[in-house]
């Protein structure tokens, strides 16, 4: 980690906070407030790093937001993520050679893939010089930040969690948040769709505890492997060994027979009963919402380890941008090559960061004959981590490119009508608040591969609409009319919601010929001319199979929160919001300088 904090700082890339900041709050709100800014801020040392609560000052520091920006990503991984992508697609693509000269060659190709495998090592490590048995382990010891003034603790977010098939066959390297407890005892959010989670079963059938190490920091990939979305069984790191053409070098750890990489910043390693299970939670997700408690494994520390100069590695997560926006593009664009193994036809897709990733995919395929698209999408909700998007749309080759959002919208928008949708059910994402069920809900498919003839509406102007809409809809607060100049302008209406969306939609029907596109938000926590915001929280609240109406051309979406009215009966998680008092002390102390304006674009509070 300390050649990274160089690597940065020699980049131009590090900002080095030295005023004394609490663990609680204060840390994560200004790591928040810095990825917001243009082209995600700079990378975050705290140097001066305390818990207010039980009066401690930490040695080590808290670096945070090192894969924060295009340009940070590429210094960590070495080397440009097109150039690993073009590596998998030659892979994936390498036939039998022709000739000497090319037989020579591709054995020196094959030779070098030796390095991609883990070298395990017998001696000791450097995460291992310093160790903590015993009565002497204690998680409060290590500088683990408290997000969110909700959060059921803290809680570590930028963890490598090493596991292992019950036979000992399998290896898997997972990033999961992990609650601290107590001195020694952390609760193991590995949600039921997750190769960990598999494991647990596995050792669970058997009665036996399950060894679990978690390690933190060491060389950034190490972390990125962790969310590689790779298949079943396979180990991460070996994708560490091909970008870096050499191998990973493990260490066993002390307690437990799994193994880390040697060079990681701390190591806490323990058991997992699987009988005793925990409530974990809540916790300020990457979708902007907390999610809610809920039962799950909890890991008994048998050792902590560092190096001799530890430094915490740390993420936020909350409404988008996040760190995660860079670290989801590398992923997308170097696991391409592999997506089109399933999809040959795809030739690009994106997920913008304010559709939460699994909430909005948009998707330019060579459509080769009617209905193509809709085999698409089930190809894409049958592949892997695909499997969890709810909502993905489907353009042709001729599209624009897809982070090209105003014209990409315009093309969509030029092209669509009621008939373009495909709804269907699936598996969600376990941090998914939106479905009546947890874990399954509607899926939203939008086939614009084909030019549908469409007739533009009688537009209205704003003022002129709002009047008319509140004749019919007495709720209604504002409205604000987007994408006007095309075929299907979007109508977002906020409302100070007394009844289910589906009575404000039929209440609209006699003003359909001026209307296409209808999307009902409520009132409060809502700005309707911001889109950004708007996109964020419509794809996280909407489930396709119960907030989608038609009446002729004529759609409408419920982006409002579920209640009652809707027949809902979970409970709706709160806002991720900063709290004003903590962001008020770091303006006093002179770190806070996140203009007004981003903080009102993206609703910090």
């Amino acid at each position: 980690m300390q050649k990274t904090i160089e690597l940065l700082k020699s980049n131009g890339e590090l900002r080095v906070i030295e005023q004394e900041l609490d663990i609680y709050l204060e840390i994560p709100h200004l790591a928040y407030a810095e990825v917001k800014k243009k082209d995600g801020g700079m990378a975050l040392l705290f140097t001066n790093v305390v818990d207010k609560k039980s009066g401690i000052k930490f040695d080590e520091d808290v670096l945070m937001n090192i894969f924060g920006s295009y340009k940070r990503c590429e210094l960590l991984f070495g080397r440009t993520i097109e150039s690993i992508a073009d590596e998998i697609t030659k892979l994936l693509h390498m036939k039998p050679p022709s000739g000497f000269l090319n037989k020579i060659s591709m054995a020196g190709e094959l030779f070098s893939l030796k390095n991609i495998f883990p070298k395990k090592l017998s001696k000791e490590g450097e995460c291992q010089k310093i160790k903590y048995l015993e009565d002497e382990i204690d998680l409060y010891k290590i500088p683990v930040l408290t997000t969110w003034e909700q959060d059921g603790g803290p809680f570590i977010t930028m963890a490598q969690v090493y596991t292992q098939s019950f036979d000992g066959e399998m290896v898997n390297v997972g990033m999961y948040r992990l609650q601290v407890y107590d001195k020694n005892h952390l609760g193991m959010h590995w949600q039921i769709h997750k190769d960990s989670s598999h494991f647990f079963d596995q050792y669970q059938k058997a009665g036996k505890k399950m060894p679990v190490t978690i390690a933190i920091g060491g060389d950034p990939l190490y972390t990125w492997c962790a969310t590689a979305p790779l298949p079943y069984g396979v180990n991460e790191l070996l994708m560490y060994g091909l970008i870096k053409k050499e191998s990973a070098k493990l260490v066993k750890s002390l307690t437990n027979p799994l193994y880390i990489p040697h060079d990681v910043d701390y190591v806490i390693e323990g058991w997992v009963d699987t009988k005793d299970m925990r409530i974990e939670g809540p916790f300020g997700d990457h979708t902007g919402y907390y999610t809610l408690e809920d039962p799950y494994p909890v890991m008994e520390v048998s050792a902590i380890t560092t190096n001799k100069k530890p430094t915490y590695l740390a993420t936020v997560v909350g409404k988008p941008p996040l760190e995660d926006k860079y670290m989801g593009w590398a992923t997308g664009k170097i696991f391409f090559p592999l997506l089109k193994t399933t999809a040959p036809d795809l030739l690009d897709y994106h997920m913008p960061e304010n559709g939460g990733f699994h909430n909005l995919i948009l998707a330019k395929m060579q459509p080769h004959y009617k209905g193509h698209a809709k085999q698409f999408m089930h190809a894409f909700w049958g592949a892997g981590q695909m499997s969890f998007v709810k909502h993905a749309i489907f353009l042709d080759e001729k599209a624009p490119k897809l982070d090209s959002y105003e014209a990409v919208t315009t093309y969509i928008l030029d092209r669509f009508t009621p008939k373009s949708l495909f709804i269907s059910e699936g598996i969600l994402d376990a941090l998914d608040h939106s479905s009546d069920e947890a874990l399954v809900g509607g899926k939203l498919g939008v086939d614009v591969t084909a030019a549908n003839r469409v007739e533009a509406p009688l537009l209205l102007g704003d003022e002129e609409l709002l009047v008319r809409v509140k004749e019919l809809i007495p709720d209604a607060i504002n409205l604000h009319q987007f994408m006007r100049r095309t075929k299907n302008p979007i109508t977002v209406i906020s409302v100070d919601k007394s009844k289910n969306a589906k009575s404000y939609f039929e209440a609209l029907i006699p003003l359909s010929m001026h209307l296409r596109v209808v999307v009902f938000v409520d009132a409060h926590k809502n700005d309707i001319f911001n889109a950004y915001m708007l996109v964020w929280r419509v794809t996280n609240n909407m489930d396709a199979l119960r907030d989608i109406y038609i009446s002729g051309l004529m759609v409408a979406i419920d982006g409002t929160n579920k209640n009652s009215l809707d027949g809902f009966d979970r409970r709706w998680p709160d806002d991720v919001d900063c709290t004003q008092s903590v962001v008020e002390s770091l303006k006093l102390k002179g770190v806070w300088d996140l203009s007004e304006k981003l903080y009102e674009k993206f609703q910090l509070s």
